[in-house]
């Protein structure tokens, strides 16, 4: 299995092969009318500068956030990975502090205890190189390196299960991100796009079991999702993992739910349906 913290040595943290996370764990748009649309979009029209202040140094810094109201959803894939029109959002989700290296997703940034801060500055702060400039906007690659960032850090502070899970799922959308944003024309393509694949696999396995073990621990909401949205989710990662009859399970769980909406129900039966096919092949 590859490392899954690559990338993150530009950082100054070269040893973390061996870390554990859980610790016992666009396309192209058709059409004359979109080509016309499409030049007049510029992602770094949609980003600002934000100010925060982090948590383990106090110290304040800037960091790139997308605009309210200014990029448009188009659908949800299947594991509820939004996908917009024109730019990836979810490129700006990680917070990185320039200056001891604490990261974590927006949801959690400001969520720190003393023992999490002592923790953080013992472990990440102490070998921490700075974080490069990056230009106008966020490349996949940069993204993937904040977020990396931010998942070593949640496993160093010790964090609940699910952000360390969601912090694993977020990854492996950035990396289908990464892949649909490639041209054929790159060099060794399709070498890249089995890699980019096989890592976001990689990922999705460790945000199942993280979700799996928060699900008998922790309570709703859990990273903003519902037991029903959740309970979705998870057998939709089950399903991805080749967990078909697990997946199954969780599937049975939201359409017997009295709960569940018929939107939600109606994913669950999209998903039933896309385990079927997975047991024919």
């Amino acid at each position: 299995m590859a490392n899954l913290f690559s990338g993150l040595e530009a950082f100054g943290l070269n040893n973390l092969t061996g870390m554990d996370i859980y610790d016992e764990k666009e396309k192209e748009t058709a059409g004359k009318s979109a080509e016309i649309e499409k030049p007049s979009f510029s992602e770094e029209d949609t980003i600002f500068d934000k100010t925060f202040s982090c948590p383990v140094c106090d110290k304040e810094f800037k960091s790139k956030m997308v605009k309210s109201g200014k990029v448009k959803l188009l659908n949800l894939d299947t594991d509820l990975r939004p996908v917009y029109q024109f730019m990836d959002p979810l490129k700006y989700d990680a917070i990185v502090c320039p200056h001891c290296g604490f990261a974590a997703l927006n949801r959690f940034f400001n969520y720190v205890t003393n023992n999490q801060a002592g923790l953080i500055k013992n472990t990440i702060s102490a070998s921490f190189k700075g974080i490069g400039e990056s230009g106008s906007i966020f490349t996949y690659d940069d993204a993937l390196a904040r977020h990396k960032l931010a998942l070593v850090n949640s496993i160093v502070k010790k964090s609940k299960t699910s952000e360390r899970a969601y912090t694993c799922l977020k990854i492996a959308w950035i990396l289908r991100g990464k892949a649909e944003s490639l041209s054929k024309d790159t060099p060794d393509y399709q070498k890249t796009m089995t890699e980019l694949e096989h890592e976001e696999l990689d990922f999705i396995a460790k945000a199942y079991v993280g979700f799996d073990e928060a699900f008998s621990k922790e309570t709703f909401p859990m990273c903003g999702m519902d037991e029903i949205t959740m309970t979705l989710l998870m057998a939709e990662l089950a399903r991805k993992t080749g967990k078909t009859d697990e997946a199954g399970r969780w599937v049975s769980k939201v359409l017997i739910s009295k709960e569940a909406n018929e939107r939600i129900k109606q994913k669950a039966r999209d998903i039933k349906d896309l385990i079927k096919e997975t047991k024919s092949v």
